[in-house]
């Protein structure tokens, strides 16, 4: 609450000059993040010029993704954590400075080894730049109906940035080569670090002393880095072999001692009192089930798209256009006004039914589908998308206070890469062995590649089904803004 004192009156200019400070602000850390989302989304597309070009095998081509998913999910929580201690400006800026040079390293790549280096550098640099950015906007707009708006705003730029990097990647790969994927960062990032410093308001922080806990931060970055590089894996070494369990259970003992030293430390890394706010655990435990399914949107879909009906990379952007647009729509326009009419947990909800009915209708999707008749009704439902992004992230930084913004951000993110990754491995393991045990029955092979993707949309909606009973029981209702 802002406490206006009437002895001293705020000149007339002062209150407008402040909002348009926030306004800009809020366009520097929404630019940043766009930067990020579009080379995720831009690298997914070029994969097959890369492979060709630099001579990857199949398993060394999935390390130009893998690399930059360990660092980037690896590395959220400490990023985050150091960013409420030395200040989270200083953070962003110098993720956003080790991205664009990483990006630089990426297009000047030569080999193989030096592409996979630099793509985990670049990793680095989006885990410094994203852990801070909604712990920014969080200290930005305290007031909730602001604070929704501005959320909505980032996400729509997450969502709809993932799409316009599949057309751009398309469109620059097959107009110049592969390099330009990566040389498009050098003008953004300068660009955005030039105006995070210029518009950014400097954060000190209490110092590191102030919280620096060592152990903490080894165990959970191992941690992370350690389960993340065991679930990429499981698409080559299946899920029950000695590698996956051993590596998986070394993982989780390393997440069980960082715990245990949580609720020891004199400063811990991660307070664990954020986890008392159910609204906090639940939307972060509903995020992953989230994240998860909707891999069997973003990436399924879009591989279906290429090897099932034989869209090029650019056609298959432009096919996902219009889910980008009515994520772009709903953020924008309707997110943050029905989250003061009717409360986060309710918009949530009706935005998880969203997605599983768009999920649900790719269950029956055939090998020679039409676009319009069997594709667009999903590109529209999965609008459902700029509800529920806006509304978890309200939700996850609803425990937040100005000393942890940063770790709660970071915590954030962390459980959406972590979503993504096991979306990945799951449904892309789930999609590939029915595919195979199709084709080994004899069936065409658009048919067993059709049987594959279904299955996979299938687990997907599960995912979403699980997700919004989670919401349901486990959210409490917020408080509506008249």
């Amino acid at each position: 609450m802002t406490t206006h004192a009437p002895a001293a009156p705020t000149p007339a200019s002062a209150a407008p000059a402040t909002a348009r400070s926030r306004t800009l602000a809020l366009a520097v850390l929404c630019a940043g993040m766009l930067m990020i989302v579009l080379d995720g989304s831009i690298v997914t597309v070029a994969l097959p010029a890369i492979q060709g070009d630099l001579h990857f095998s199949p398993a060394g081509l999935t390390w130009t993704v893998n690399a930059y998913l360990i660092a980037f999910g690896g590395l959220l929580l400490l990023a985050g954590r150091l960013g409420d201690l030395i200040g989270r400006r200083r953070m962003f800026v110098a993720g956003l400075t080790l991205f664009t040079a990483a990006s630089l390293l990426c297009a000047v790549a030569t080999g193989q080894q030096a592409l996979i280096a630099a793509r985990f550098l670049q990793g680095v640099g989006g885990a410094m730049a994203s852990a801070v950015s909604l712990g920014m906007i969080v200290t930005l707009f305290p007031e909730p109906a602001e604070r929704g708006r501005a959320i909505g705003a980032f996400s729509f730029v997450g969502a709809a940035g993932a799409s316009i990097g599949q057309v751009l990647g398309g469109v620059l790969t097959q107009a110049l080569n592969w390099h330009w994927i990566f040389l498009i960062n050098l003008p953004l990032g300068l660009a955005a670090v030039l105006l995070s410093l210029r518009l950014l308001e400097s954060d000190r922080g209490p110092g590191l002393r102030a919280g620096a806990d060592v152990l903490g931060a080894v165990l959970i970055t191992a941690a992370l880095m350690l389960g993340i590089y065991t679930i990429v894996g499981t698409g080559q070494h299946g899920w029950t072999s000695a590698r996956t369990l051993g590596l998986g259970a070394l993982a989780l003992a390393l997440l069980a001692g960082f715990l245990l030293r949580q609720a020891r430390a004199a400063q811990p890394l991660l307070p664990l009192r954020m986890f008392r706010s159910r609204n906090v655990s639940g939307a972060n435990a509903v995020q992953v089930l989230t994240i998860s399914g909707m891999f069997g949107f973003q990436i399924m879909v879009a591989l279906y798209l290429q090897q099932v009906l034989g869209y090029g990379a650019a056609a298959t952007g432009l096919a996902m256009l219009p889910a980008a647009a009515a994520i772009g729509a709903v953020s924008l326009l309707l997110s943050a006004r029905l989250s003061a009419r009717f409360g986060e947990r309710a918009v949530l909800l009706a935005g998880l039914a969203m997605l599983l009915a768009a999920l649900a209708l790719l269950v029956r999707l055939p090998a020679d589908a039409d676009y319009v008749v069997h594709l667009l009704p999903t590109m529209l439902l999965i609008a459902g998308g700029g509800l529920v992004l806006s509304t978890l992230a309200v939700l996850g930084m609803s425990g937040a206070g100005p000393q942890d913004a940063g770790t709660a951000s970071g915590l954030f993110n962390t459980t959406q890469q972590v979503g993504g990754a096991l979306g990945v491995a799951v449904l892309g393991t789930l999609a590939s062995g029915r595919t195979a045990a199709l084709a080994a029955a004899g069936h065409p092979a658009a048919d067993a590649l059709a049987g594959g993707f279904r299955l996979a949309f299938a687990v997907a909606a599960g995912l979403l089904a699980v997700a919004l009973l989670l919401a349901a029981t486990v959210l409490r209702p917020t408080g509506r803004q008249n």
